[in-house]
């Protein structure tokens, strides 16, 4: 797997977050590489039918789109998860290859890089999260580093029990 460095090129809040961030989302796309498309869409948990390696980087993807567009912006959301499906983005993604998903998700990654470097940490969400605060872009940052993370373990499960690979 290609190796990521999380070493910031400066030492300021903003460099940081975004290091961390963007070593969190190429962390994703790294536990992705060589994956084959019929292994990409297997469901290895029994106590998670939906978890899929395309599964987890449809909703990386999705949940970026939520936070940056729908709360940041304050855009209507166009997301794919409905009241009746809240799920859908998992469910839908092993109908597309692999590396489509890992494509669209790093355009949309440089995207919504270019956003936060043009505003300021401080600025508030248009939108708001569910207990109607109107979060900073700090903390959009800060959650989505979180919520990669996470994921990025859920890869490494299912990697290793796909295939064995563990670093």
């Amino acid at each position: 797997m290609t190796r990521i460095d999380d070493t910031p090129s400066a030492w300021d809040e903003r460099t940081q977050l975004t290091t961390f961030l963007d070593y969190a989302r190429d962390t994703a796309r790294a536990k992705c590489e060589g994956v084959s498309a019929e292994n990409a869409r297997k469901a290895l948990l029994p106590g998670s039918p939906l978890m899929t390696m395309s599964g987890l980087i449809n909703h990386l993807r999705w949940v970026e789109y939520y936070w940056f567009q729908v709360v940041f912006l304050g855009e209507e959301d166009r997301a794919p998860m409905t009241d009746e499906d809240p799920d859908r983005e998992m469910r839908v993604a092993v109908e597309f290859p692999l590396t489509r998903l890992l494509d669209e998700y790093a355009e949309q990654s440089a995207r919504y890089r270019e956003l936060a470097a043009g505003n300021d940490l401080a600025k508030r969400a248009e939108g708001t999260i569910r207990n109607g605060l109107h979060v900073d872009l700090r903390w959009i940052l800060l959650h989505l580093t979180e919520e990669t993370a996470r994921h990025n373990g859920h890869l490494d499960i299912l990697r290793e029990m796909l295939d064995g690979t563990t670093s």
